[in-house]
């Protein structure tokens, strides 16, 4: 799955959340967002910015589910899960054994684990079923340009 596909697949309760935390607690990538969806509607910034949340997260969504919006759609989930989600990505990060930095990978283009630790890691991981955004990071991770694991992506769609 790209990361253009993550939004289309995103219900509309799942992308207001989303767009609602992001609003709160990274208002620049928000920002960013609903610029993007305003050049899509061919409309004003402002004119999205007034209306409800509801609106506002639909047509981003929207904006970043289209297939030319996939580099900015793969920042915004990176901005998510690093400034909004950081407890969870470093989890996922410390579960694979990745060395990170406060949840920035170390290298650039981490090879895939073994198959035995990488499908112990992701039933660990999703074990805790204590957040909806467990199963959001996985598939964003194995959407990054810098990740070319597919059996993560098999693992997942399971």
């Amino acid at each position: 799955m790209r990361p253009h596909e993550i939004f289309a697949s995103m219900s509309p309760e799942q992308s207001e959340a989303f767009f609602a935390r992001l609003a709160e607690e990274s208002p620049l990538m928000f920002a960013q967002s609903v610029q993007a969806a305003a050049i899509a509607m061919k409309s004003r910034p402002q004119y999205l910015l007034k209306q409800p949340m509801a609106k506002r997260a639909a047509a981003v969504r929207r904006a970043l589910a289209r297939v030319a919006a996939t580099s900015l759609a793969e920042e915004v989930l990176a901005v998510y899960f690093l400034e909004c989600r950081k407890p969870l990505l470093t989890e996922w990060l410390d579960t694979l054994g990745l060395s990170h930095e406060e949840g920035v990978l170390a290298e650039n283009s981490p090879s895939c684990p073994d198959s035995a630790t990488l499908e112990k890691a992701v039933a660990e991981y999703r074990s805790a079923e204590d957040d909806p955004d467990r199963l959001l990071l996985l598939r964003a991770f194995a959407a990054q340009s810098a990740i070319n694991w597919p059996q993560l992506e098999t693992l997942i769609d399971a």
